[in-house]
Order: structure tokens, then C-alpha cells, then sequence
């Protein structure tokens, strides 16, 4: 729990941590204060921002749209490995999510699942949105991603934070799948590995640089040729975790949600509807005894 970094600060801790730093236009001023306070953060969250090109991607992420005023973010990671600094203060980035998730961050724990939707987290992160359609092709480049890395690093050596206070929206509001798609050379952009690239990070001093950009995880084992099947469990995994559009969802929100949340829902309102069955039989039986009494 801190007081967010000033604008000077973090811009000089970002170049510090070896970042190449875009400020676009008055990014210091830029912010959604007025609908509520910034602070105390608590960590850092990744996203992608679901469109293309890198000028168009970060001029969406300052202005917004219609229905979700900017800054959508406080830095755009480019394909160039570029970070646009695009807002400081109350951005519109996490939107609500678990408060068992921020409890977990707070004392960098491991994160339990992501069930609920009842926290502000626009108060308590700073965002960082990845130009990528976040369609499962389109790559991350190394440079892009190794920014992102410094980016997370720089702002958890500035406030005395370790990687567990790095989250992906994925793992903060139920629904969504952010940080998603292929990192060059790495498999699918996966949230642990990347809290270790920023942990090794800070083991060094910020102007350290390895042999390659970031340490990547341990490769897999390739499965045996004569089987590449999934097996049930990585298919119903899959089919749990598969986004769908929801028809209930606001305007101007992300209507995708998880197969899981769908069911979970489907659950809950399968129950309701027959405990009220169950209500109206006993009701009628009731009301039938009286008749035949009468």
C-alpha cells in the first residue's frame, strides 16, 4: 500500500530500468481524478488492448471512446518496444474485480481465483496496456515484451514491491483473458513466467541487462509423437476457461466472460428456479387440502 509515484518519479525510475519513454501529450495532467481518488496503489496490472498499429493504439489508449472516456491506461507498450506515457492519476484500466485478488497483492501471496467483481481497481493499479489484437496470433515481439518486463520492474523497485504485486487483468475481473496471444520464442503470454522475469529483474540493479532480454521459463518437454492429443482434462480446461459474449453485458464493457462464469451463473439461477418450484408445489398442496377439507 503506497502513495502513487509523481510523475518525475516514475518517468525517472522507467529510464532507470533501461525503458525507452515516450511522453504523449499532457500525460502528466491526463487522468480520471474527479470520479474518484488514485491511491493507495497496490501494484501493477497488464493488459492488451484488443486493436492494432502502434500511433492509432496509443492515441485510443489517451482519448478513449464514447462510452469509456480516456486514459484507458497509464502506458502503452508498443510493437517497438516504445512505452507511451499516456496518463497519470485514476485511469480507466482494471475496472472492478475480487477484492480476495487485491488482498493477495497487498501481502503478495498467491492469487486465488478471480470469482467477483466487488473492488475498484482503477484506485489501487497502475495499467499497462500491450498493443495486440489479443486474438491468440498476433505475436508479442521480445522487445515488446521485454518492455513490459522493465516497465512492471521499474515501479515495483520504486515503491519496494516484489513481482507478486504484478497481476494480469485475466486474473483480477472475472471474463477476462488479458494478457493473451503468442510472446516470440516463449509459447502463450503466461502471467507466472512473467512475475519470474520480473523478479530476476530486480534481483540486479535497474541498469542490469542478461545475455537475452529476459530470462525465459523452462521450455516444456515435447509430448511423444505417437500421442499429441489433449487430454480430458486440458480440453475441459479449456472449455471452462473459453471466452463468450454475453448478451447482458453494459454497453461500453468487455462482453466477453469465461464458459465458467456462464455456468456458475447457470447454477445459481437453476437453483433459484427450483426453489421457487418448490414453493409453488407446496403452495398448491396446501391450497388442495383446504379445498378438499372444505
Amino acid at each position: 500500500m503506497a502513495t502513487p509515484l509523481s510523475a518525475d518519479t516514475l518517468l525517472r525510475a522507467l529510464k532507470a530500468e533501461g525503458c525507452q519513454v515516450v511522453e504523449y501529450r499532457s500525460w502528466r495532467t491526463h487522468n480520471r481524478n474527479h470520479k474518484g481518488s488514485w491511491g493507495p496503489v497496490n501494484g501493477v496490472m497488464i493488459h492488451h488492448t484488443v486493436s492494432s498499429g502502434e500511433d492509432s493504439s496509443v492515441a485510443l489508449c489517451y482519448n478513449g471512446h464514447a462510452s469509456l472516456p480516456g486514459p484507458l491506461c497509464h502506458t502503452v507498450g508498443g510493437k517497438s518496444g516504445k512505452l507511451y506515457m499516456v496518463g497519470h492519476g485514476r485511469a480507466n484500466h482494471a475496472g472492478s474485480g475480487d477484492d480476495d485478488v487485491l488482498t493477495a497483492v497487498v501481502n503478495e501471496t498467491s492469487l486465488p481465483a478471480d470469482n467477483e467483481a466487488n473492488t475498484d481497481g482503477n484506485r489501487h493499479f497502475y495499467g499497462l496496456e500491450i498493443v495486440n489484437l489479443g486474438n491468440g496470433k498476433d505475436q508479442y515481439p521480445t522487445v515488446q515484451y521485454d518492455a513490459a518486463v522493465r516497465w512492471a520492474a521499474a515501479i515495483c523497485r520504486a515503491h519496494g514491491w516484489g513481482a507478486a504485486s504484478v497481476i494480469g487483468h485475466k486474473e483480477w475481473q472475472p471474463g477476462k483473458i488479458d494478457p493473451h496471444g503468442p510472446v516470440e520464442g516463449r509459447g502463450n503470454f503466461d502471467m507466472n513466467a512473467f512475475r519470474r522475469n520480473v523478479a530476476e529483474r530486480l534481483k540486479h540493479a535497474a541498469s542490469w541487462s542478461a545475455s537475452s532480454p529476459t530470462p525465459s521459463s523452462p521450455k516444456p518437454k515435447p509430448a511423444p509423437q505417437e500421442d499429441d492429443m489433449p487430454t480430458a482434462k486440458e480440453i475441459a480446461d479449456a472449455v471452462w476457461k473459453y471466452p463468450l459474449a454475453s448478451p447482458t453485458a453494459e454497453k461500453g464493457t468487455d462482453p466477453n466472460r469465461s464458459a465458467g462464469t456462464f455456468q456458475r451463473w447457470g447454477d445459481r439461477h437453476h437453483a433459484d428456479v427450483i426453489a421457487r418450484l418448490d414453493r409453488l408445489t407446496a403452495a398448491v398442496e396446501r391450497l388442495t387440502a383446504a379445498i378438499t377439507k372444505s
